[in-house]
């Protein structure tokens, strides 16, 4: 199995366990909270940062771990994030729905639920939890699925970026008619990262849909030729949780963007 099956599998136990927990009918009564449009903070002109609170990973080990969700999100958001990203599976990445919560209680940014989404219970989650937008991604959905999460997502007032990561991908998520496409340059089989994977895809963008760049981006020049690109958006996690002070790594990053362009 790949490193992705296997988190598919984890998931889809957990996600078996909370259904027991507080069935879909209970959950459907929390309501969303309102929060601000992901898709309208991708769009502003320029390259828009989405910036990520994640503890650890498969590929990176320990990043943060035991960070301050509250302190973090309020960093980001000082220091010009234009999104934020809470990555909420909990064994190989430390997070958890308590964090999207607390995330959204401390910041006004939209708030992005990254996970590994397979079911519209965790579409409710997210919505219930104080997300804007959620993240499905291709390689581990197949045709029907993707575009009935997309539907329920919209139900709920839920921005969806559609990852993918090479051409094959691509072509399920324009069949999708995904808006938001984000091209992951690392492979969820074996984690291997390519940086040129987002340019080698843009050609094919469908028309309309706002790009968003993922993983492997740590620099103001890396993300001057990303906007210069036609790029929307950079999501950008290891770089700023590592930084002794996210708000100054951010606020150097969007500086050196701006005079490099």
């Amino acid at each position: 199995m790949s490193v992705l099956d296997e988190i598919i599998v984890t998931t889809r136990h957990d996600l078996e366990q909370r259904k027991r927990a507080m069935p879909l009918s209970e959950l459907a009564l929390q309501g969303s909270p309102a929060r601000p449009s992901f898709r309208d903070a991708l769009a502003r002109p320029g390259l828009s940062i989405i910036a990520e609170h994640k503890r650890s990973s498969p590929s990176a080990g320990p990043i943060r771990p035991g960070s301050n969700v509250s302190e973090v999100a309020r960093a980001y958001e000082e220091g010009g994030a234009a999104a934020m990203s809470v990555l909420t599976e909990e064994h190989r990445f430390g997070g958890s729905l308590d964090d999207l919560r607390e995330a959204a209680a401390a910041c006004s940014l939209p708030l992005l639920r990254k996970d590994f989404i397979v079911d519209a219970y965790q579409l409710h989650e997210a919505s219930a939890a104080g997300a804007s937008a959620v993240l499905l991604i291709v390689a581990a959905l197949d045709q029907q699925a993707l575009g009935e999460l997309l539907d329920v997502a919209r139900e709920l007032s839920l921005d969806v970026l559609v990852e993918v990561h090479d051409a094959a991908e691509l072509e399920v998520a324009a069949a999708a008619a995904a808006e938001l496409i984000g091209v992951n340059n690392r492979d969820l089989r074996d984690f291997s990262v390519d940086p040129q994977r987002t340019y080698a895809l843009l050609d094919a963008m469908p028309a309309g849909a706002l790009v968003v760049a993922e993983s492997g981006i740590s620099t103001a020049e890396e993300l001057a030729r990303l906007s210069a690109a036609g790029v929307a958006g950079a999501l950008i996690g290891e770089r700023l949780m590592r930084a002794s002070e996210p708000a100054a790594a951010l606020r150097e990053l969007r500086g050196g963007l701006a005079s490099s362009l």
